[in-house]
């Protein structure tokens, strides 16, 4: 009778990738990619790679806390455990409260033991906030590489987003599809002028993304009884806590999941699946990360499907020569993972 493996390392190594321009968004400004990428070795001599990225504002993770729990609670629950993830998920998670940074970077290595799955998915591109004239030369750069759809940072200022969102039009054209983020920027009556001016425009708005505070849920419903722009739930969306608090508000027509959040591949394939049950429609996402996490939400991205084009470009923002770069690549608004 055969011997199912067993997890025999558990590794950790820490990046800072830089980016090739600045990600800045209502929440942040980065210039550089920071995580914790985890290494897990099998009794069977396979490699997996997962990753939890730094992101203070969103996750509440770092570098050096992810790496903590990675190297202590997190190994000390796996070590000579089943190398399957549906199996070991369950001791992932009660090893340590919160920390979902780090509970998805093992849950996915534990996935990736298995070795990844060739794959293309389409994919957005984010424009950055900024000026007008910088958004619309944005815009037209990345139509003219191919993404059809665009996804543009607002919230930084109410009085001028509607200027930014018709620059970002202007430079895309008409046939690409355009979603506005405001990372939490807007209170609720802020988003409904917003929303509504740029309705009144014609721009086209294909949906707003989490246009305020993460925890205002009634803000969150009220925005969505107000515009006839559909409305995504992502820093409010979690676990299945807050998908059953979104479905009791009536807050969101779809939600953006994103593995970092969820907690692994595991959690959020489920999330995704009790979101579908719920009428929600379904996006993913990924967060500033290697193409080890971009990966992985492609992985998220292939199996759950969506009903909007992804949000996976994450990596595409490094400079050239990042490590790991070799797991994906862009092309023609498609991310493309080979095996490897």
């Amino acid at each position: 009778m055969s011997v199912s493996p067993t997890i025999e390392r558990v590794e950790v190594e820490r990046l800072s990738l830089p980016l090739h321009s600045p990600f800045a968004t209502a929440l942040r400004r980065a210039t550089s990619a920071d995580s914790v990428v985890v290494r897990v070795t099998d009794s069977d001599g396979r490699v997996g790679l997962g990753e939890a990225p730094q992101n203070w504002q969103v996750l509440g993770a770092s570098v050096a806390g992810s790496a903590a729990c990675l190297e202590g609670p997190l190994r000390d629950a796996v070590l000579g455990r089943p190398a399957d993830p549906f199996e070991t998920w369950p001791m992932v998670d009660r090893a340590v409260a919160g920390n979902s940074a780090a509970k998805a970077a093992l849950d996915c290595a534990l996935h990736d033991l298995a070795g990844p799955v060739p794959l293309r998915v389409p994919t957005l591109v984010t424009v950055s906030a900024g000026e007008p004239d910088e958004i619309a030369e944005a815009a037209r750069a990345r139509v003219a590489e191919g993404f059809g759809t665009l996804k543009l940072k607002v919230g930084t200022d109410a009085a001028t987003d509607v200027a930014r969102v018709r620059a970002a039009r202007d430079g895309a054209g008409p046939d690409v599809a355009l979603r506005v983020d405001a990372n939490t920027g807007w209170d609720c009556f802020e988003a409904v002028r917003v929303i509504r001016a740029l309705e009144d425009a014609g721009v086209g708005v294909e949906l707003v993304e989490q246009p305020v505070g993460r925890r205002d849920l009634p803000g969150l419903a009220h925005v969505r009884r107000h515009v006839e722009t559909p409305v995504m739930a992502d820093e409010s969306i979690f676990d299945l806590d807050n998908l059953v608090e979104l479905v009791r508000h009536d807050a969101a027509d779809l939600v953006n999941i994103k593995i970092a959040k969820a907690g692994g591949l595991t959690p959020a394939l489920e999330l995704a699946r009790a979101a579908r049950t719920h009428g929600l429609g379904v996006s993913v996402g990924c967060m500033l990360e290697s193409a080890v996490g971009v990966s992985h939400a492609a992985t998220l991205a292939a199996r759950a499907g969506c009903d909007v084009d992804p949000d996976l470009d994450g990596a595409w923002w490094l400079a050239e020569g990042a490590a790991y770069a070799d797991r994906v690549s862009y092309a023609d608004g498609h991310l493309v993972r080979m095996s490897q």
